[in-house]
């Protein structure tokens, strides 16, 4: 048994370690985390950028990494503390943006500001219990290469974006999105989709849901 599984096992030393990582009911990494781990086990790529007053809870018990010539704008928060967080090459994230992992996004990737996307969702089924005890499910969000997606925009837990996609501002995507195609709304539609054959992007009757 290795150490991970051990300590897994262990349910005071779990507690234990989970306090030396985190403030108790915080979600945010103590400082020598921050400073003294991270850096040497999360991969940040050549001319990349985290802004200064971006808020990364990155714990070293999950994964995080972002390509080269990225940035992370001021005011977003990225989060690995339920799930991996994986951002591709010359990708933006834009101000104000939350990133809850599991998560996947591609390269060449533009997100406007305030947008969500979110792997975690909290159980709620007893009614005996309040949902903050319930604990959580997760389900990873793909983002794939060359996808804008417009400001205020809400991605849940288990989405798939595919490639050269548009996510208008203000959608609620609920489900998965094909390659080349252009949504908006809430419950997100697609709008428009490209047509190899007429090499032409083509509207889409508006009734029809993803």
């Amino acid at each position: 048994m290795g150490i991970k599984e051990k300590i897994k096992a262990n349910k005071k030393l779990k507690n234990l370690i989970h306090w030396m990582l985190i403030p108790r009911n915080q979600a945010r990494p103590r400082l020598w985390v921050k400073w003294f781990i991270n850096p040497f086990i999360h991969h940040k790529g050549k001319h990349s950028s985290i802004r200064y007053r971006t808020r990364m809870d990155i714990l070293p018990f999950n994964k995080f990494s972002i390509g080269n010539n990225s940035t992370i704008e001021d005011f977003a928060t990225v989060n690995n503390g339920v799930g991996d967080v994986f951002i591709g090459d010359r990708t933006r994230i834009g101000l104000g943006c939350t990133i809850i992992g599991p998560v996947k996004i591609g390269n060449d990737i533009m997100l406007a500001q305030n947008i969500v996307l979110s792997g975690l969702n909290h159980s709620y089924e007893d009614l005996s219990l309040p949902i903050s005890t319930q604990g959580i499910t997760t389900s990873l969000i793909e983002v794939d290469d060359e996808t804008w997606i417009g400001a205020n925009s809400v991605i849940v837990a288990g989405i798939k974006i595919g490639k050269h996609c548009v996510i208008a501002g203000g959608s609620v995507v609920t489900k998965n999105v094909p390659d080349y195609s252009i949504v908006g709304g809430n419950p997100a539609r697609i709008l428009k989709q490209y047509n190899s054959e007429t090499t032409k992007w083509e509207k889409i009757n508006s009734i029809n849901k993803l």
